[in-house]
């Protein structure tokens, strides 16, 4: 008795890894779900879901939610996306969303936008509710020299056609930024932006920034303008500093020239002092020559000197008279 009481237990328990087992690789449940909401889906095609790697309940899931949408959508359609890498239950969200907004959007492409990378119902969601982007600050400098700090608002809507190959969100800001600099950079006077700041969105508008992206822009907004500095008085400045520079230089160079010209002035002037004494140096010996040769005389020699005597007068005399100070001058 107590033999068949364990044999039961053991075949229970077989029975049970067995039911585990046969319910894992056979959902019975999702099964039945399918059935019971209109999509025809046997357990092999369960079990055989299981062996490619494929998980049953996410393909099962979105046949359910195609089928209450009315969407025409094949088994094998879901399962090549999801062994694609693809995500599923997210292409099926943008087509049943997309056909209730009355959007044109193939399965074929909304599958190659979800393997571009980019999330397909969030697009279809943009081109149903429009998104804001805010952009980060653009300085730019107008041609008074003044420096305006802008900031705007870019309204844009996704372009389904244009998700795949389609610049984002980044090129868009960069070629807002861009436009902003232009039209502030054309203005002549920093006044007149600050006073008509639309005219930067209706020029930004009029350059068709959207062509190519993956958005539609449907309005860009000012949302904000601080003066900044004036880079025309910097510029200046700089400029003059920059000349003040070159004209200091320029006369460095001029007194270094002239201290070297005076320098070589004096050194000449000595060289010719030199010869001067050299050469009167020589007068004494030339002299005495004269007297041992007997070409000069003792008398000739008293009317040389007698000549050098009045010389010596007469340059003393043409020499200006220094003025002396008087004593009590002195004294104070």
């Amino acid at each position: 008795m107590q033999e068949t009481f364990y044999l039961w237990i053991g075949v229970a328990f077989v029975a049970i890894i067995l039911l585990s087992i046969f319910l894992i690789y056979f959902p019975v449940l999702l099964w039945i779900s399918a059935r019971v909401s209109g999509v025809r889906i046997s357990l092999l095609q369960l079990f055989l879901m299981r062996i490619r790697n494929v998980p049953p309940h996410v393909i099962t899931r979105a046949m359910i939610e195609s089928h209450k949408a009315d969407l025409q959508l094949t088994r094998d359609e879901l399962e090549a996306h999801y062994l694609a890498g693809g995500h599923v239950e997210q292409v099926v969200h943008a087509l049943v969303s997309a056909s209730k907004a009355n959007i044109d959007l193939p399965f074929q492409m909304a599958t190659a936008i979800d393997l571009a990378g980019r999330d397909v119902f969030q697009a279809v969601q943009m081109s149903v509710n429009p998104k804001v982007i805010d952009t980060p600050p653009v300085t730019a400098v107008a041609k008074d020299g003044i420096q305006l700090i802008a900031k705007a608002r870019v309204t844009v809507r996704a372009s389904i056609k244009q998700l795949v190959g389609g610049a984002g969100e980044e090129t868009v800001l960069a070629r807002v930024g861009e436009g902003i600099v232009s039209s502030i950079g054309s203005s002549e006077s920093h006044k007149s932006v600050l006073e008509n700041p639309d005219s930067i969105s209706k020029l930004v508008l009029r350059k068709g920034l959207d062509a190519g992206t993956a958005f539609e822009i449907l309005s860009i907004d000012i949302a904000d303008i601080d003066i900044g500095r004036n880079i025309g008085a910097v510029l200046q400045m700089d400029q003059a500093q920059a000349d003040k520079n070159i004209a200091q230089a320029k006369a460095e160079e001029r007194r270094a020239m002239a201290v070297a010209s005076e320098q070589e002035m004096k050194a000449l002037a000595q060289q010719a002092r030199a010869k001067v004494i050299e050469a009167e140096a020589e007068v004494p010996k030339a002299i005495a020559e004269a007297f041992r040769s007997g070409n000069l005389g003792i008398m000739d020699y008293y009317h040389l000197k007698n000549i050098q005597a009045d010389t010596s007068m007469r340059e003393s005399i043409a020499k200006p008279l220094e003025v002396k100070p008087k004593n009590h001058e002195k004294d104070a």
